[in-house]
């Protein structure tokens, strides 16, 4: 053995040390009662059992432990409890230990946060998702019980995402995916700011690297030019404050890469018309004996004097906080060189809380009656356990509802203030106060007017619901709803209805069949399934059970003469077929499996064979793209961003892969421009020079409206990837009246 080899375990050892030192020192610095003793019990314990695993980065494994329990303690703000059990996190999962030997070692609040973390530890958006029900659902209670829970496992996720460098493309997928669609929504939730763009910076960065990249490089040229100008913006702000005798800090904010690009994306903007890139934040000290509040609004006065406000865009949440605790005064003013800037205030108390989220919360609590929106939130968490969705995916959809971004603030008759979702219609707000008046809402008086049931609250409407005893539930109400309460309280009474149904439908069948003297066995089943044209049973019973079934004909289905369709139609996966007429089913045999550890070449021949484009965001050579292998072994290829993709990356991690495009130049795709400058006499003759006779670009369809001198045009044209695109785009950007050209992204 080389001393080499010999000297790599004692340098670990002295890594995780060292580690372990960092922790406790993170831990002194805090407020927390000193149970250094315990947490030295509990990473010894963890040490021991990791020793000799190693993590795919090839670091030892209790490093990430350790990693976790530090951004539990430094970036939360939480204490030993959560410090302990994020260090045995994975001790139940990876070892040989039970949740019992960690409740007989450490007591049982740990073991419960352990046992919730093992619960949840890759499973619920792992490989058997539609399986994990019950698993996400005990996730909830506990997070219900225990919100700290959540809150490691957020950090561990952080952790995670922080060190996806190592982790194979496809793999890197899935857990960017899964932390776009559930992650990052959920540190919103609880307040976590900061960990929250954390989590969607990297997931964009893991997903779009090239994007990332390019924004970056944005960012980092147009650096000195922005720190000049919070320079200057900042001085006089600063003199002033000093003057008034506060305490206080400022800060300059720079929108996260994310942000900007989906605000791009969003708005079809180039980077260099985002021009809210830097905000100020102000974070002071208050006075003794005054108001917090009063406070924040003597210093947006003394701003407001230094510089104008934008009418419409000051955020109080100060007198109402956000749903997730969030306080601060923010008004957007106009700085020099014309530039609009965002100033936020806030106190120390306040800063604490929109760093550290619920945590902070927690330790400025008043007391029991104090409480707050997210004590609110926990409790209608609650409530939806009350009717799970038996389906993971859709329970998942249902408790994602409930995760909005942003809320309103709406009263009651009584002058109550309610918070609710943005987008919320009257029939929410019916079912938030109560599942009775829900079920019994026929309209609403919105600001003393009357409204029918699908109406948008808008913030500070006054809402009466208008009820009739002889009002039942309808079936299209679920398109009418946008909050998770409600939709649940809706399904939960659908679902009663149909199981009655369903038990109808079963019972006319199986008598249609005994009156012929036939069992209700496989085989007659499956042809009455074909005859109607249905896959499920259950839905056969439902069709049945609500008369829309003629099933006077099932003597004549069964007792036609067989014939050989009946098989390929049953089947219904055609085996071979040209691409003509084969455009949607796959022409590759089910038995063909693809390798979901190497990346799929993306070539033309393979085209309608072993992959297709996604009908719902419509890829382009050159798009950032991903696979998803469907049960027929046909990979569906999706843009990174789509929304479809967003569920599958949570849901199926497993059916990722990870594609490369080849080069493309004997297929085209529709795509759209979408190009804004000055009418003026010619210009569309230019343009139409550029497209056609430049590129020899096909288009198929173009409209063109003009007014007051300006025109916008969106052409449909026909190219062969992205780059024909950009090139396009550039040379179409080069005539002297367009002002701006963009692919328009769905």
């Amino acid at each position: 053995m080389s001393l080499n080899e010999e000297q790599k375990p004692l340098l670990e050892e002295d890594q995780i040390h060292q580690e372990f030192e960092a922790l406790l020192e993170d831990y002194r610095n805090t407020n927390h009662r000193q149970k250094v003793e315990l947490i030295t019990k509990a990473f010894n314990f963890a040490n021991a059992a990791h020793k000799g695993i190693k993590r795919r980065s090839g670091e030892p494994y209790i490093m990430h432990p350790l990693a976790v329990a530090r951004i539990v303690v430094r970036e939360i703000g939480l204490g030993s409890t959560s410090i302990c059990s994020a260090l045995l996190h994975d001790v139940v999962e990876d070892t040989d230990y039970t949740i019992e030997d960690i409740e007989n070692l450490f007591g049982p609040k740990i073991a419960q946060i352990v046992d919730g973390l093992t619960k949840i530890s890759g499973g619920v958006f792992a490989e058997k998702a539609s399986e994990q029900a019950e698993n996400f659902r005990k996730l909830l209670i506990t997070m219900s019980e225990d919100i700290r829970v959540i809150l490691i496992k957020i950090s561990d996720r952080l952790h995670n995402m922080r060190t996806l460098g190592s982790m194979p493309p496809a793999k890197q997928y899935k857990i960017a995916g899964e932390t776009q669609y559930i992650y990052a929504p959920l540190a919103h939730r609880l307040g976590l700011f900061r960990i929250k763009t954390e989590l969607e910076n990297l997931s964009f960065k893991y997903e779009h690297p090239e994007t990332y990249q390019t924004i970056e490089q944005k960012l980092l040229a147009d650096e000195v030019a922005r720190n000049k100008f919070y320079e200057e913006f900042s001085k006089p702000i600063n003199t002033k404050l000093t003057q008034m005798g506060y305490e206080f800090s400022l800060k300059a904010r720079l929108k996260s890469v994310y942000s900007i690009w989906r605000k791009m994306s969003t708005r079809n903007i180039p980077f260099e018309e985002v021009y809210d890139l830097l905000a100020l934040r102000i974070v002071f000290k208050p006075r003794e004996g005054m108001n917090e509040k009063d406070q924040c609004w003597m210093l947006y006065s003394a701003i407001t004097a230094l510089y104008k406000p934008h009418p419409e865009r000051i955020r109080d949440w100060v007198s109402t906080p956000k749903a997730n605790g969030y306080e601060a005064l923010h008004v957007t003013v106009m700085g020099p060189g014309g530039r609009w800037v965002e100033v936020q205030i806030r106190s120390e108390r306040m800063n604490d809380i929109a760093e550290k989220g619920l945590a902070a919360h927690w330790k400025y609590k008043l007391g029991e009656a104090d409480e707050s929106e997210l004590d609110k939130w926990l409790k209608t968490i609650k409530e939806l356990l009350e009717h799970p969705e038996p389906n993971a995916i859709d329970f998942m959809d249902t408790f994602k509802l409930n995760l909005f971004a942003s809320e309103i603030f709406v009263f009651t008759p009584k002058g109550e203030i309610k918070t609710i979702g943005q987008g919320a219609t009257a029939l929410d707000f019916a079912y938030m106060v109560h599942s009775d008046l829900g079920n019994h809402c026929i309209g609403a008086k919105v600001n003393h007017k009357l409204v029918p049931l699908t109406y948008k609250l808008n913030s500070g409407d006054q809402i009466e619901i208008l009820t009739s005893k002889k009002q039942t539930p309808q079936l299209e109400w679920l398109d009418y709803v946008t909050t998770a309460r409600a939709k649940a309280k809706l399904r939960a009474m659908f679902k009663k209805e149909e199981k009655a149904l369903i038990t109808e439908g079963q019972e006319k069948i199986e008598a249609q069949l005994a009156a012929l003297k036939l069992a209700p066995d496989n085989e007659h089943m499956v042809r009455i399934l074909n005859h109607y044209n249905i896959t499920q049973r259950n839905e056969l019973y439902l069709q049945a059970g609500k008369g829309l079934l003629n099933l006077g004909e099932i003597n004549k289905i069964l007792f036609r003469p067989k014939t050989q369709n009946v098989f390929t139609k049953y089947l219904k996966i055609p085996f071979v077929g040209s691409n003509e007429n084969n455009k949607q089913g796959p022409t590759v045999p089910v038995d063909s499996k693809i390798d979901r550890k190497k990346p799929l070449k993306l070539t033309e021949e393979n085209a309608g064979k072993i992959f297709r484009l996604a009908e719902c965001c419509h890829p382009i050579p050159g798009d950032d793209v991903l696979g998803y292998v469907d049960d027929s072994e046909t990979v569906i290829i999706h843009k990174r961003q789509c929304p479809v993709a967003a569920k599958l990356k949570s849901s199926f991690g497993e059916r990722i892969i990870s594609v490369d495009w080849a080069t493309h130049k004997a297929l085209s795709f529709e795509e759209v421009l979408e190009i804004k400058g000055i009418d003026k006499k010619g210009v569309l003759i230019e343009i139409l020079k550029v497209v056609s006779e430049g590129y020899g670009v096909n288009i198929s369809k173009m409209n063109i409206e003009t007014n007051a001198g300006i025109f916008i045009g969106r052409f449909h044209i026909y190219v062969h990837d992205v780059e024909d695109i950009n090139n396009l785009c550039k040379n179409i950007s080069k005539i002297k009246e367009v002002n701006s050209v963009q692919r328009v992204q769905e």
